[in-house]
């Protein structure tokens, strides 16, 4: 039996700085911030009914799994706010323009790559080095519940504080309906999260395995290996 190697061209490639050390440090805190949340809002929302023989005191689990529920919704807050600003002091590859739809070359793009990645009607790549057009305004549609989870969370919050920077958030529940309303959203929007990240994380890989740039090690390193081609056309 004939066998025939078949041997690909080289690519040559290009290291590339994309991701600053501050969007990295945000990117794992606010994915380490989602798991918290999302596990202790799991407990909130649905409380099992534990019997036990201890004292009440020894049994205070549930008030630590709202603790630590509050503590990491602060940080997850202000980790956003930070993100936020970075989006304007922060490098081309993390400034807002990569994420809100600005003109029409935005949404051609962002066609392309649908047409690339999801129909696979196009062979050539988009060859964006940071976020591609699609993705960004994914993030930027986010980056929306993100907000909305602050408020309708902190607006839960507010009920049940003394603290002045909860109750600042006292005019979220009558502008969602009431606090039942507010938990439904809230609920809601965690449920976005979880779709979220499950999509989120096999894109990454399957970019990473496909393409071989490492995008999986950018997160860590903030190093990308883009083709010299994808520079010859700009």
């Amino acid at each position: 039996m004939d066998t025939t190697t078949i041997q690909s061209k080289p690519q040559l490639l290009r290291r590339v700085f994309v991701w600053q050390l501050p969007v990295r440090y945000y990117h794992w805190i606010n994915a380490l911030c989602i798991l918290i949340l999302t596990g202790t809002g799991f407990i909130i929302g649905d409380p099992p009914a534990l019997m036990s023989g201890k004292e009440a005191y020894a049994n205070y689990w549930f008030g630590t799994t709202r603790f630590i529920h509050f503590v990491a919704a602060y940080i997850f807050l202000f980790n956003f706010l930070f993100r936020i600003y970075w989006g304007f002091a922060g490098n081309h590859f993390a400034n807002w323009r990569n994420f809100v739809p600005t003109n029409k070359k935005f949404f051609q793009e962002m066609w392309r790559v649908i047409q690339v990645d999801i129909f696979m009607t196009r062979k050539e790549e988009e060859g964006a080095i940071g976020h591609n057009r699609l993705a960004g305004l994914i993030y930027f549609i986010i980056f929306m519940a993100f907000a909305i989870q602050c408020l309708t969370g902190f607006g839960l919050y507010a009920a049940m504080s003394d603290w002045w920077f909860p109750n600042l958030f006292t005019w979220v529940a009558p502008l969602f309906g009431g606090d039942f309303m507010l938990r439904q959203i809230h609920h809601w929007a965690m449920w976005l999260f979880i779709l979220f990240t499950a999509v989120h994380v096999y894109l990454v890989f399957y970019h990473d395995y496909v393409e071989g740039r490492g995008e999986l090690s950018s997160m860590a390193g903030g190093w990308k290996f883009i083709e010299e081609k994808f520079f010859h056309k700009k």
